[in-house]
């Protein structure tokens, strides 16, 4: 066993370094006077109508925000409230999202031991400014990928290629965190090895018993047993 293969882990950051997407959804569904049934709803109908999904779109950059909101509030039911006035999509959606501070700390013991930290985001360029503002990403992490500046995004495998590539790192060195079975496959096929992040404490257990080296080379963590 080679207790040594892993040197960086790669996080990625909605649903692992922030509270569960749900919850984000459902604050920000209530602050615009409906569900987060709703909101999906409407997401999906717009994704029908348009032949892409509006959130994949507005997440490489292909449209702006507004685009995303007039194609979703076009597919909303009749009657059903607008965005309150004066506030943006990314605003709504940030009050409603938190840092997860414990596990940014543990990131930063892991840096502390010596393994190299990245960031691998589905993000907005319209939301640089609110995302940064819930974690320390300028102090926790070496290489930051985000899909808006690449212009494609998880579970794209082009998108981790280009990680390895600002790492220097081939795949085998690699652990990636993600709390989307999706956007773990392409890792794995490529030969990363994966923690399921599921909530705070089981995603450290399982986190430290990788590093240690008690999973074997080839082994997803977290992952079918």
């Amino acid at each position: 066993m080679d207790l040594n293969r892993i040197e960086a882990v790669v996080c990625d950051y909605g649903g692992v370094l922030t509270n569960p997407l749900i919850e984000t959804l459902e604050h920000f569904a209530a602050s615009a006077g409906l569900t987060a049934a709703d909101i999906l709803t409407a997401m999906g109908a717009a994704a029908a109508r348009h032949g892409a999904d509006p959130m994949a779109l507005l997440e490489i950059g292909a449209i702006p925000e507004a685009d995303l909101v007039a194609q979703i509030s076009a597919e909303l039911p009749e009657g059903a409230r607008a965005l309150p006035e004066g506030r943006t999509f990314g605003e709504l959606w940030f009050a409603g999202r938190t840092g997860n501070a414990e596990f940014a700390e543990f990131l930063r013991g892991l840096g502390a031991d010596g393994y190299r930290l990245a960031l691998l985001t589905n993000n907005v360029l319209e939301w640089e400014p609110l995302w940064r503002a819930t974690i320390p990403a300028d102090d926790l992490f070496e290489v930051v990928v985000n899909s808006a500046h690449e212009g494609v995004r998880k579970p794209d495998p082009e998108i981790y290629r280009r990680l390895l590539d600002r790492l220097g790192l081939p795949a085998e060195r690699c652990l990636f965190v993600d709390d989307l079975e999706a956007n773990l496959e392409p890792a794995a096929r490529l030969g990363m090895a994966t923690v399921r992040f599921r909530d705070t404490a089981q995603a450290m257990a399982e986190l430290t018993e990788v590093l240690a080296g008690a999973a074997k080379p080839g082994r997803v963590a977290g992952g079918p047993r």
